[in-house]
């Protein structure tokens, strides 16, 4: 396959990828024991599979155009991304260690530790960067009144990233499981861009 069919094909993969991305992050979901503001959905499932057969940009890329197109569609308060910003990074923080350990054996069990990885990365991660950046955002930049950091972060925010991170890790391995002869023949179509 040539350098341009390889890229268009790319383009095209990133493109359907983000559209099943972005519908899926349409049908979230709360958890009842979590502030309401958190929400589950299975968005990162398609960046996951672009990560794994195109590389990290690509997974990046599919996040990327999913909120924008997410932000787009429902808006922000204030024209103020905050909740799309924090998407973001929450997403970025779980794929990136997922791919880099995947990366080494590009086995199930590879898989499994970077989903593990990503998890942690995700849960400790944005626990630190919502206390620095996105509930002081939240508060004045969208006049959502004060947190109580504590109990925001330690029993709302680190809880939910862990089951968002359990529930993200079961499906990817159940559809790993069934796919994986099919991504390893993706795999060789393209060149990871890192």
């Amino acid at each position: 396959m040539g350098k341009q069919s390889q890229k268009l094909r790319a383009f095209v993969t990133i493109g359907m990828l983000s559209s099943i991305s972005f519908i899926l992050m349409l049908l979230n979901f709360p958890l009842p024991w979590f502030p309401a503001f958190l929400q589950i959905d299975f968005s990162d499932v398609p960046a996951l599979l672009a990560t794994i057969i195109m590389g990290p940009v690509a997974g990046i890329t599919v996040e990327l155009i999913k909120n924008v197109l997410d932000w787009i569609f429902s808006g922000a308060p204030t024209g103020v991304p905050v909740g799309h910003m924090a998407n973001l990074a929450t997403s970025i923080l779980f794929i990136l260690p997922t791919y880099y350990i995947y990366k080494k054996l590009k086995s199930t069990k590879a898989l499994a530790t970077g989903l593990v990885a990503g998890t942690i990365a995700m849960a400790i991660g944005m626990s630190i960067l919502n206390y620095v950046a996105f509930l002081p955002m939240y508060t004045y930049l969208l006049g959502w009144g004060t947190f109580d950091m504590y109990e925001t972060i330690v029993l709302g925010i680190l809880p939910f990233n862990i089951v968002k991170g359990v529930l993200l890790t079961v499906i990817m391995l159940l559809l790993y499981r069934t796919m994986h002869t099919w991504i390893a023949k993706q795999r060789k179509a393209y060149t990871p861009a890192v």
